[in-house]
């Protein structure tokens, strides 16, 4: 009974924490919420407007940013709002200021007429994913690695 009275009083703990650490994210309908490294880069990269900012909190503290566009792009930063992650519409590409110059020129030779759609970095490089629905690996300085499946 004890052992019983503990795991319960255990699962309640938990589940109370994770509650809380989940409680806190907020949402913004223009870029006021973000850090300035995070409007530059949409300022500079993005014609249409945000739409939509959630600030994801874990424990109380802000963790990333996921940002929608008018234009339904989506782009994730971290908490200093340096970008983690683009996805935009199949028909649009990622714009090249997203794109190491290594990327671009393998998928331009390798992957004719075909756009990059959505482009994520990662501790090791890069996952890349093009509007055929492809997606490839490349290094940090932007080198093939492979083809994903």
């Amino acid at each position: 009974m004890k052992r019983l009275k503990r795991i319960l009083c255990t699962f309640v703990a938990m589940l109370t924490v994770s509650l809380a650490a989940n409680a806190g994210d907020n949402y913004a309908h223009d870029a006021s919420a973000l850090p300035v490294a995070a409007k530059t880069t949409l300022q500079k990269n993005f014609k249409s407007k945000v739409s939509l900012v959630k600030v994801d909190k874990d424990f109380g503290r802000i963790s990333e940013y996921e940002v929608i566009m008018t234009d339904g792009s989506e782009i994730t930063f971290d908490k200093d709002g340096n970008w983690k992650e683009v996805e935009v519409n199949i028909s649009k590409s990622v714009p090249t200021g997203f794109i190491p110059t290594g990327v671009s020129n393998y998928v331009k030779a390798n992957q004719k007429g075909k756009k990059v759609v959505g482009i994520e970095k990662k501790k090791d490089g890069y996952e890349v994913e093009l509007n055929n629905g492809v997606e490839m690996r490349f290094d940090k300085q932007g080198n093939f690695i492979r083809y994903e499946k």
